[in-house]
């Protein structure tokens, strides 16, 4: 008897991703690639070209596991400020550099 409830346990658990492919659900405990995660959604309230910074209110950014706010970023680049000004919306990357959150990437939304 505890042959067959192991046996049923374990073919039970065989199971798993094969309903779950059914289902549209993909099982992976892989995290994306860092250069394949998507840009986020963000308005720029502020720029400092002389901090080399820009204020972003933004959604969640999945590359550093942030919720949605508004906050200060450093710029990677400085001269990315000199495309930015207050109200553009923007699509952007950010990533924690150097103990702080800074922008890698940033482009016009569309």
């Amino acid at each position: 008897m505890k042959r067959f409830a192991v046996l049923l346990a374990v073919a039970s658990l065989a199971a798993i991703p094969v309903l779950a492919s059914s289902h549209g659900v993909t099982m992976t405990s892989e995290k994306p690639a860092a250069g394949a995660q998507a840009l986020a959604d963000g308005e720029v309230k502020k720029v400092d070209k002389d901090a080399g910074k820009v204020t972003i209110k933004h959604g969640p950014l999945a590359s550093v596991d942030m919720p949605a706010m508004t906050m200060v970023f450093r710029v990677k680049n400085p001269a990315m400020l000199d495309t930015l000004k207050t109200g553009d919306k923007i699509r952007f990357k950010a990533e924690k550099l150097g103990g702080n959150y800074t922008v890698t990437e940033v482009q016009p939304a569309k």
